[in-house]
Protein backbone atom coordinates (compact mmCIF):
# COMPACT_ATOMS: atom_id res chain seq x y z
CA UNK A 1 0.00 0.00 0.00
CA UNK A 2 1.09 3.56 -1.17
CA UNK A 3 2.22 6.11 2.01
CA UNK A 4 3.92 3.59 4.85
CA UNK A 5 7.43 3.13 5.23
CA UNK A 6 9.24 -0.97 5.93
CA UNK A 7 12.52 0.13 7.04
CA UNK A 8 13.34 -0.91 9.79
CA UNK A 9 10.30 -3.27 10.53
CA UNK A 10 10.50 -6.14 12.63
CA UNK A 11 9.27 -8.42 10.37
CA UNK A 12 8.90 -11.21 12.85
CA UNK A 13 6.73 -9.38 15.01
CA UNK A 14 4.67 -7.32 12.26
CA UNK A 15 3.65 -10.72 10.37
CA UNK A 16 2.61 -12.59 13.75
CA UNK A 17 0.19 -9.26 14.30
CA UNK A 18 -0.76 -9.71 10.77
CA UNK A 19 -1.92 -13.30 11.21
CA UNK A 20 -3.61 -12.57 14.01
CA UNK A 21 -5.74 -9.72 12.54
CA UNK A 22 -6.33 -12.69 9.50
CA UNK A 23 -7.78 -14.97 11.96
CA UNK A 24 -9.88 -12.60 14.14
CA UNK A 25 -11.49 -12.23 10.33
CA UNK A 26 -11.28 -15.17 8.59
CA UNK A 27 -14.49 -16.59 8.85
CA UNK A 28 -16.18 -13.87 7.33
CA UNK A 29 -13.82 -13.00 4.77
CA UNK A 30 -13.93 -16.77 3.53
CA UNK A 31 -18.02 -16.37 3.32
CA UNK A 32 -17.04 -13.20 1.68
CA UNK A 33 -14.33 -14.63 -0.61
CA UNK A 34 -16.97 -17.59 -1.78
CA UNK A 35 -19.94 -15.41 -2.29
CA UNK A 36 -17.65 -12.88 -4.56
CA UNK A 37 -16.13 -15.95 -6.53
CA UNK A 38 -19.79 -17.97 -6.79
CA UNK A 39 -21.69 -14.53 -7.92
CA UNK A 40 -19.46 -14.15 -10.49
CA UNK A 41 -19.67 -15.51 -14.34
CA UNK A 42 -16.84 -17.69 -15.01
CA UNK A 43 -15.04 -16.12 -12.04
CA UNK A 44 -11.58 -17.46 -13.22
CA UNK A 45 -8.93 -14.58 -11.89
CA UNK A 46 -8.53 -12.55 -8.91
CA UNK A 47 -6.09 -10.00 -8.15
CA UNK A 48 -6.02 -9.23 -4.15
CA UNK A 49 -4.59 -5.36 -3.72
CA UNK A 50 -2.37 -5.13 -0.69
CA UNK A 51 -2.46 -8.43 0.35
CA UNK A 52 -0.70 -8.14 3.90
CA UNK A 53 -0.12 -11.45 5.45
CA UNK A 54 -2.26 -13.81 2.98
CA UNK A 55 -5.49 -14.13 4.83
CA UNK A 56 -7.93 -12.90 1.64
CA UNK A 57 -5.66 -14.35 -1.03
CA UNK A 58 -5.50 -17.58 1.10
CA UNK A 59 -9.65 -17.17 1.10
CA UNK A 60 -9.66 -16.41 -2.57
CA UNK A 61 -7.48 -19.50 -3.44
CA UNK A 62 -9.83 -21.39 -2.09
CA UNK A 63 -12.58 -20.17 -3.33
CA UNK A 64 -11.32 -20.31 -6.56
CA UNK A 65 -11.96 -23.61 -8.60
CA UNK A 66 -9.21 -22.65 -10.85
CA UNK A 67 -8.11 -19.77 -12.46
CA UNK A 68 -5.04 -17.21 -11.41
CA UNK A 69 -4.96 -15.27 -8.15
CA UNK A 70 -2.31 -12.20 -8.12
CA UNK A 71 -1.18 -10.42 -5.26
CA UNK A 72 -0.02 -6.77 -5.16
CA UNK A 73 1.62 -5.44 -2.37
CA UNK A 74 5.02 -3.15 -2.37
CA UNK A 75 6.82 -4.62 0.42
CA UNK A 76 8.55 -8.16 -0.25
CA UNK A 77 8.11 -9.81 2.97
CA UNK A 78 4.19 -9.47 2.74
CA UNK A 79 4.43 -10.38 -0.80
CA UNK A 80 6.49 -13.71 0.15
CA UNK A 81 4.04 -14.20 3.35
CA UNK A 82 0.96 -13.95 1.33
CA UNK A 83 2.45 -16.03 -1.40
CA UNK A 84 3.06 -18.73 0.97
CA UNK A 85 -0.47 -18.61 2.35
CA UNK A 86 -2.28 -18.49 -0.68
CA UNK A 87 -0.36 -21.31 -1.92
CA UNK A 88 -0.99 -23.83 0.73
CA UNK A 89 -4.74 -23.10 -0.17
CA UNK A 90 -4.48 -22.93 -3.56
CA UNK A 91 -2.64 -26.62 -4.15
CA UNK A 92 -2.75 -27.42 -7.95
CA UNK A 93 -5.83 -25.69 -8.57
CA UNK A 94 -5.27 -22.07 -8.95
CA UNK A 95 -1.88 -20.42 -10.13
CA UNK A 96 -0.58 -17.67 -7.70
CA UNK A 97 1.65 -14.74 -9.31
CA UNK A 98 3.02 -12.15 -6.95
CA UNK A 99 3.41 -8.81 -8.30
CA UNK A 100 5.29 -5.76 -6.29
CA UNK A 101 3.67 -2.55 -6.84
CA UNK A 102 2.68 0.43 -5.31
CA UNK A 103 -1.09 1.10 -6.28
CA UNK A 104 -0.68 4.99 -5.83
CA UNK A 105 1.62 4.65 -9.03
CA UNK A 106 0.21 5.53 -12.81
CA UNK A 107 1.95 2.65 -14.02
CA UNK A 108 -0.16 -0.07 -12.22
CA UNK A 109 -1.98 -1.45 -15.15
CA UNK A 110 1.35 -2.00 -16.85
CA UNK A 111 2.86 -4.49 -14.31
CA UNK A 112 -0.57 -6.23 -13.33
CA UNK A 113 -2.31 -8.18 -15.44
CA UNK A 114 -6.50 -7.45 -15.72
CA UNK A 115 -8.61 -9.97 -13.64
CA UNK A 116 -11.99 -10.90 -13.71
CA UNK A 117 -12.46 -9.51 -9.82
CA UNK A 118 -9.80 -6.74 -8.23
CA UNK A 119 -10.49 -6.70 -4.65
CA UNK A 120 -8.91 -4.06 -2.45
CA UNK A 121 -9.42 -4.01 0.95
CA UNK A 122 -8.61 -0.89 3.26
CA UNK A 123 -6.42 0.13 0.66
CA UNK A 124 -7.89 3.04 -0.91
CA UNK A 125 -8.40 5.50 1.93
CA UNK A 126 -4.76 5.43 2.23
CA UNK A 127 -4.36 6.67 -0.61
CA UNK A 128 -3.86 11.03 -1.59
CA UNK A 129 -6.57 10.92 -4.09
CA UNK A 130 -8.85 7.81 -3.98
CA UNK A 131 -10.94 8.36 -6.56
CA UNK A 132 -8.05 8.71 -8.66
CA UNK A 133 -7.21 5.36 -7.25
CA UNK A 134 -10.08 3.70 -7.82
CA UNK A 135 -9.84 4.40 -11.41
CA UNK A 136 -6.76 2.63 -11.91
CA UNK A 137 -7.95 -0.06 -10.01
CA UNK A 138 -11.05 -0.29 -12.40
CA UNK A 139 -8.34 -0.15 -15.41
CA UNK A 140 -7.27 -3.57 -14.02
CA UNK A 141 -11.08 -5.18 -14.26
CA UNK A 142 -11.67 -6.68 -17.11
CA UNK A 143 -14.91 -5.67 -19.22
CA UNK A 144 -17.69 -7.55 -17.81
CA UNK A 145 -15.93 -7.89 -14.59
CA UNK A 146 -15.82 -6.65 -11.20
CA UNK A 147 -13.99 -4.06 -8.66
CA UNK A 148 -14.70 -4.88 -4.85
CA UNK A 149 -13.45 -2.70 -2.45
CA UNK A 150 -13.60 -3.03 1.34
CA UNK A 151 -13.77 -0.22 4.10
CA UNK A 152 -14.48 0.62 7.57
CA UNK A 153 -18.36 0.81 8.08
CA UNK A 154 -17.73 1.62 11.97
CA UNK A 155 -14.91 1.70 13.88
CA UNK A 156 -13.80 -1.42 16.01
CA UNK A 157 -14.98 -1.19 19.90
CA UNK A 158 -13.65 -2.89 22.60
CA UNK A 159 -14.11 -1.45 25.97
CA UNK A 160 -17.33 -1.11 28.13
CA UNK A 161 -18.84 2.50 28.56
CA UNK A 162 -17.55 2.69 32.44
CA UNK A 163 -13.92 1.05 32.33
CA UNK A 164 -13.50 2.21 36.22
CA UNK A 165 -10.90 4.33 35.80
CA UNK A 166 -11.27 8.30 34.40
CA UNK A 167 -14.51 9.17 33.27
CA UNK A 168 -16.87 7.18 31.30
CA UNK A 169 -17.00 7.05 27.97
CA UNK A 170 -13.83 7.36 27.22
CA UNK A 171 -13.23 4.78 24.04
CA UNK A 172 -15.63 7.44 22.45
CA UNK A 173 -13.31 10.34 22.96
CA UNK A 174 -10.58 7.98 21.81
CA UNK A 175 -11.96 7.47 18.79
CA UNK A 176 -13.16 11.26 18.36
CA UNK A 177 -9.57 11.63 18.55
CA UNK A 178 -8.29 9.22 16.25
CA UNK A 179 -10.21 10.51 13.10
CA UNK A 180 -9.36 13.92 13.54
CA UNK A 181 -5.74 12.34 13.55
CA UNK A 182 -6.55 10.35 10.25
CA UNK A 183 -8.15 13.93 8.99
CA UNK A 184 -4.90 15.30 9.66
CA UNK A 185 -2.78 12.81 8.02
CA UNK A 186 -4.84 12.83 5.22
CA UNK A 187 -4.20 17.37 5.06
CA UNK A 188 -0.89 16.18 5.45
CA UNK A 189 -0.61 13.86 2.56
CA UNK A 190 1.69 15.46 -1.17
CA UNK A 191 -1.22 15.90 -3.43
CA UNK A 192 -3.77 14.50 -1.23
CA UNK A 193 -7.58 15.12 -2.80
CA UNK A 194 -10.37 15.29 -0.91
CA UNK A 195 -13.55 12.56 -1.52
CA UNK A 196 -16.82 14.71 -1.00
CA UNK A 197 -18.81 11.36 -1.48
CA UNK A 198 -19.39 7.73 -0.42
CA UNK A 199 -18.05 4.66 -2.20
CA UNK A 200 -20.70 3.51 -3.73
CA UNK A 201 -21.31 7.51 -4.88
CA UNK A 202 -17.12 7.29 -6.03
CA UNK A 203 -17.73 3.50 -7.96
CA UNK A 204 -20.26 4.70 -10.23
CA UNK A 205 -18.63 8.18 -10.59
CA UNK A 206 -15.68 6.46 -12.25
CA UNK A 207 -18.02 4.34 -14.73
CA UNK A 208 -19.19 1.31 -13.08
CA UNK A 209 -22.36 -0.23 -13.17
CA UNK A 210 -24.93 -2.07 -10.76
CA UNK A 211 -23.21 -0.96 -8.02
CA UNK A 212 -23.84 -2.05 -4.86
CA UNK A 213 -22.81 -2.58 -0.88
CA UNK A 214 -23.24 -4.30 2.25
CA UNK A 215 -21.60 -4.72 5.40
CA UNK A 216 -20.70 -7.86 7.96
CA UNK A 217 -19.66 -7.73 11.41
CA UNK A 218 -16.72 -9.05 13.07
CA UNK A 219 -18.08 -10.34 16.62
CA UNK A 220 -16.20 -11.31 19.36
CA UNK A 221 -17.95 -10.80 22.46
CA UNK A 222 -16.66 -10.91 25.74
CA UNK A 223 -13.99 -12.09 27.49
CA UNK A 224 -11.72 -11.51 24.71
CA UNK A 225 -9.01 -14.16 24.82
CA UNK A 226 -5.95 -15.43 22.72
CA UNK A 227 -5.35 -13.45 19.71
CA UNK A 228 -8.31 -11.74 20.23
CA UNK A 229 -6.89 -10.24 23.59
CA UNK A 230 -3.93 -9.55 21.63
CA UNK A 231 -5.68 -7.49 18.75
CA UNK A 232 -7.44 -5.96 21.56
CA UNK A 233 -4.57 -4.62 23.05
CA UNK A 234 -2.84 -3.60 20.10
CA UNK A 235 -6.16 -1.70 18.64
CA UNK A 236 -5.73 0.37 22.32
CA UNK A 237 -2.14 1.04 22.11
CA UNK A 238 -2.67 2.52 18.28
CA UNK A 239 -4.90 5.12 19.88
CA UNK A 240 -1.85 6.42 22.27
CA UNK A 241 -0.47 8.94 19.87
CA UNK A 242 -4.42 10.40 18.82
CA UNK A 243 -4.77 10.84 22.58
CA UNK A 244 -1.97 12.75 23.67
CA UNK A 245 -2.53 15.13 21.23
CA UNK A 246 -6.53 15.30 21.08
CA UNK A 247 -8.40 13.83 24.20
CA UNK A 248 -7.50 15.63 27.91
CA UNK A 249 -5.07 14.75 29.96
CA UNK A 250 -7.37 13.06 32.20
CA UNK A 251 -8.09 10.66 29.34
CA UNK A 252 -4.62 10.04 28.23
CA UNK A 253 -3.71 8.90 31.70
CA UNK A 254 -6.57 6.56 31.70
CA UNK A 255 -5.55 5.18 28.81
CA UNK A 256 -1.93 4.81 30.16
CA UNK A 257 -3.29 3.02 32.87
CA UNK A 258 -5.16 0.45 31.02
CA UNK A 259 -2.07 -0.20 29.14
CA UNK A 260 0.01 -1.02 32.20
CA UNK A 261 0.91 -4.39 32.22
CA UNK A 262 2.34 -4.04 36.19
CA UNK A 263 -0.50 -1.62 37.11
CA UNK A 264 -3.80 -2.74 38.78
CA UNK A 265 -5.90 -1.74 35.84
CA UNK A 266 -4.01 -3.28 33.19
CA UNK A 267 -6.94 -3.95 30.48
CA UNK A 268 -5.49 -7.19 29.31
CA UNK A 269 -6.49 -8.61 32.68
CA UNK A 270 -9.92 -7.81 32.05
CA UNK A 271 -12.97 -9.99 31.56
CA UNK A 272 -15.02 -7.91 29.31
CA UNK A 273 -13.12 -6.70 26.74
CA UNK A 274 -14.89 -7.63 23.24
CA UNK A 275 -13.92 -6.83 19.92
CA UNK A 276 -16.91 -5.76 17.39
CA UNK A 277 -16.48 -3.66 13.96
CA UNK A 278 -18.38 -3.49 10.99
CA UNK A 279 -17.04 -3.51 7.54
CA UNK A 280 -19.06 -2.39 4.14
CA UNK A 281 -18.28 -4.55 0.76
CA UNK A 282 -18.92 -2.19 -2.08
CA UNK A 283 -18.77 -4.04 -5.64
CA UNK A 284 -18.93 -2.30 -9.58
CA UNK A 285 -19.37 -3.91 -12.49
CA UNK A 286 -16.90 -2.44 -15.55
CA UNK A 287 -19.04 -2.35 -18.65
CA UNK A 288 -18.36 -4.55 -21.25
Amino acid sequence: MHGHSYDDIDWDTQLRQLRENDELTAAEIGRLAAALVSQGEHCRSVVDIGSGAGGAAAAFASALPSGELTLVDSAPELLAEAHRHASEAAGDRVRVRSVRADVAADDLSSVVDQADLVYASLVVHHLPDQLAGLRRLSELVRPGGRLVIVETGLWPRVLPWDVGVGQPGLEDRLLAARQAEFREMREGMPDSARLPMGWTSALTEIGLRDVTSWSYLVDWPAPATGHVLNVVLRRLESLRTAAWTGCSAADFDALEQLLDEQGPHYAGNRDDLYYLSADTVCVGTRPA
